[in-house]
């Protein structure tokens, strides 16, 4: 790394030992993903004791952490790298993920991040206990992370380039983090100019057409990417599916080509559905197509988006309460009865 770039984030560096301290030499007793960058592992920061003085300042206590070990073969890593640390080092918000440290030792390089003990979205979309409230709350969560990545700071915001359900991170308390921001870029947010050219290509399915097709890229793009992961949670479904004989297509194409009906009673999960207010169905779905548009002149703004969700999730629990109401009313009501009858 440049000499201006240790100086600027010395605080940050743990020293490699301690790594490999914390992960038992990367046992694969700690290995919790893989991705395209490499493997992530768990590590226990708090059998050192000189690094536990080091979590206890830095990390409020946190002694546990998620440690990402980009791929030694990946040669072109080192700009994803120092951006992922410039970016988190710069943005905080409750709804990205918490960058603790990095290494840069002896040809590694690796990041350790505030560790998520129910890992990624993409991990439960197809579980049938995953029920509509958590869906809501967690696709809300992410849509504030990504509307503070957008809101403009100075001239510039951050535009991520690569939203999708493994990128969003899942804590203890089943709060959703914005995650992976190797592929992110600072875009402008001037009236004249909004956009950026990049090649950064983002992740096959995800990814907004338009970008692909003009290497233009704009806070819609993000948008469009969202829009995606929100039909994912609705329908339980990846966004690259796999049909009877083994052929990719997509989830998005699928829908899109297909009838209200059709959407609603087949390709919606049927037990996510039966636990769908009306209310909070419509605006969830009319808000997915929205983000989804093909031009991106119509697709919601992530203030918007939050905006909707926010409505969807209080339709959703108004009907809870409601329920609580209606037990609470039937239980005073026996009892009632039962004296009278006494």
């Amino acid at each position: 790394m440049a000499s201006s770039f240790q100086k600027e984030f010395a605080h940050l560096r743990i020293p490699l030992k301690y790594i490999h301290n914390a992960t038992n030499n990367f046992d694969e007793c700690n290995f919790i993903a893989e991705g395209g960058y490499g493997r992530v592992y768990k590590g226990d920061f708090s059998r050192s004791e000189c690094l536990t003085m080091v979590a206890e300042k830095r990390w409020k206590g946190r002694t546990i952490g998620a440690v990402k070990r980009w791929n030694p073969s990946k040669e072109d890593g080192i700009p994803e790298f120092r951006r992922e640390i410039l970016l988190l080092s710069e943005n905080k918000h409750e709804n990205l993920i918490t960058l603790l440290g990095f290494c840069d030792e002896e040809k590694e390089r690796i990041l350790v991040y505030e560790y998520a003990p129910h890992k990624s979205l993409d991990f439960h979309l197809e579980n049938p206990n995953f029920t509509w409230i958590q869906r809501l709350k967690i696709c809300l969560e992410a849509a504030r992370g990504l509307q503070y990545l957008h809101n403009p700071k100075g001239s510039q915001r951050v535009l991520h380039c690569d939203i999708k359900s493994a990128n969003i991170l899942l804590d203890e308390n089943w709060n959703a983090k914005v995650s992976d921001l190797g592929l992110s870029k600072y875009g402008p947010a001037t009236p004249k100019r909004s956009f950026l050219i990049t090649q950064a290509k983002g992740t096959l399915g995800y990814a907004d057409p338009e970008f692909l097709k003009t290497s233009i890229y704009t806070k819609k793009s993000d948008v469009y990417s969202f829009g995606v992961v929100l039909f994912e949670v609705l329908c339980s479904r990846f966004c690259m599916d796999f049909s009877c004989d083994d052929t990719r297509r997509s989830l998005i194409q699928w829908i899109k080509n297909s009838s209200e009906e059709e959407i609603r009673n087949k390709i919606i999960d049927s037990k996510v559905r039966q636990q769908m207010k009306k209310d909070s169905l419509d605006t969830f779905i009319k808000l997915a197509f929205d983000c989804v548009e093909k031009e991106r002149e119509r697709r919601p703004s992530m203030d918007h988006i939050v905006k909707r969700l926010e409505s969807a999730l209080k339709y959703q629990e108004k009907r809870r309460f409601s329920k609580f109401i209606e037990t609470a009313s039937g239980v005073l009501l026996g009892i009632v009865v039962a004296t009278v009858l006494l």
